[in-house]
């Protein structure tokens, strides 16, 4: 395996681009940072100020680095949703590696071509499913495959969208109006989510989703009488309301600052007054949040047909009192479950024997001992944000593939069934089938 640090270039420098990339601060012997991508010049100075390149390798666009030839080891592309196809065709024709934020396509026709692209190019594209590198996921994922609870015959999923983050990305941020992101929630949001329960049914095929879904809360029937259109222009409920942006940014400013403040970030140190300044001028996160321009659904369910004859089913509900993602996993010999926010998960075994202490069957709890926000050194996500910039590291170097290696390819059943169950919920939950030629093989190597 290559010893040397890979070095990548960053294309569209915003948040989640950033975090990865902070794996070369941590350790510049596995990662370094050459390059960076991005329209906005105040993010290009930043990133180049920070890994200290030179301004050669500041580039506006993916078009415009593309036409230098490969300039580095691999990429890290942070670029919109819709965007993905359009900046990783061309570097990939290049002869970069590249590690791709999800989703990696908007459809499946984008889906199919950027596979295609990978497949032809030999290219190692890593999808950012970060939830496959968190503990609680991973230490699952190993005793499916270790067969501990026999062969899977049903799984269910649930996550619940906070508030606050509901509020922030999918009713007045970047991720609220699919006309404008190319995406819906279950794609913006809970791809993660899909992603977990194909890696965990990775022995088998989903062959039918069928999903229901819609807005309930977040409509303009909703809002309180005598509402206004901007929280801390024209509102009698700026002090009350549970969305008001005051309550939501200002007193808690540094919550979702990236998003909230980032029309701030040409200045040093905003102060309050500047803040308060934006809430009141256009900024979409200003807006009363019963009367934004959200159209993306405020809670889904889907559910799944395996080829093995398994089900599966995920609820996502939007604007829940806290965040939290559970797990149901019920095999022939045992079942698993568990929320990732404990980092701690149970096992059931299935025992008839009148010496089993429950009874019916043992137990035993599996505590990961991970407290707080689970950020930390490995970052957010259960602390997968982290682990998995360290194992694109080395699987550009040409490690041996984790459990957790999301290949492009190993990326695509999450995907696609997205996309129907999309395709279901907007022709009211009618099933609709996967077939054995939206597959491709491929491998991680």
């Amino acid at each position: 395996m290559n010893q040397k640090a890979v070095t990548a270039i960053i294309v569209g420098a915003g948040h989640r681009a950033m975090i990865y990339a902070s794996l070369a601060d941590r350790n510049p012997e596995l990662l370094k940072i050459v390059g960076v991508a991005d329209p906005n010049p105040l993010r290009r100075r930043m990133v180049r100020e920070k890994y200290g390149f030179s301004e050669d390798m500041c580039f506006e666009s993916a078009q415009e680095l593309a036409t230098k030839g490969k300039l580095a080891d691999a990429i890290i592309n942070g670029t919109m949703d819709h965007q993905h196809i359009e900046t990783a065709i061309p570097l990939l024709e290049c002869g970069y590696d590249m590690l791709l934020e999800k989703p990696f396509a908007m459809n499946e026709k984008e889906a199919m071509e950027l596979v295609a692209c990978a497949e032809k190019n030999h290219s190692k594209v890593m999808i950012c499913h970060v939830l496959r590198y968190a503990p609680f996921y991973y230490s699952i994922k190993e005793r499916i495959a270790r067969g501990d609870i026999g062969e899977v015959i049903n799984i269910q999923q649930v996550e619940h969208v906070s508030y606050h983050h509901m509020s922030i990305g999918y009713v007045r941020g970047k991720w609220a109006n699919s006309q404008k992101c190319h995406s819906t929630m279950l794609l913006a949001k809970s791809c993660h989510d899909m992603d977990i329960m194909m890696w965990m049914m990775s022995d088998t095929k989903p062959v039918q989703v069928s999903s229901f879904g819609g807005r309930y809360q977040f409509v303009p029937e909703n809002a309180p009488e005598g509402a206004g259109t901007v929280c801390m222009k024209d509102c009698p409920y700026v002090d009350t309301c549970l969305y008001s942006s005051k309550r939501l940014y200002l007193d808690h400013p540094k919550r979702w600052a990236f998003y909230v403040w980032d029309a701030l970030e040409h200045i040093d140190n905003p102060t309050d007054e500047d803040r308060i300044a934006l809430l009141k001028s256009d900024s979409p996160y200003g807006r009363c949040i019963y009367k934004c321009d959200n159209d993306v659904v405020d809670r889904q369910s889907v559910v799944v047909n395996f080829a093995s004859g398994a089900t599966g089913s995920f609820n996502m509900i939007g604007g829940a009192a806290s965040s939290m993602r559970r797990i149901h996993i019920i095999g022939t010999k045992g079942e698993i479950f568990g929320e990732l926010e404990e980092s701690k998960y149970t096992v059931r075994m299935i025992n008839p024997s009148p010496d089993a202490k429950n009874g019916e069957h043992d137990v035993e709890v599996v505590d990961l001992n991970i407290t707080g926000d689970m950020t930390g050194a490995f970052g957010g996500h259960g602390g997968g944000d982290g682990r998995l910039a360290l194992d694109f590291v080395n699987y550009v170097r040409g490690g041996e593939a984790s459990l957790a290696c999301t290949s492009i390819f190993d990326s695509l059943a999450g995907h696609l069934a997205v996309y129907k169950a999309d395709q279901s919920r907007e022709n009211g939950g009618v099933p609709v089938s996967l077939f054995d030629d939206c597959f491709v093989s491929g491998s991680k190597e």
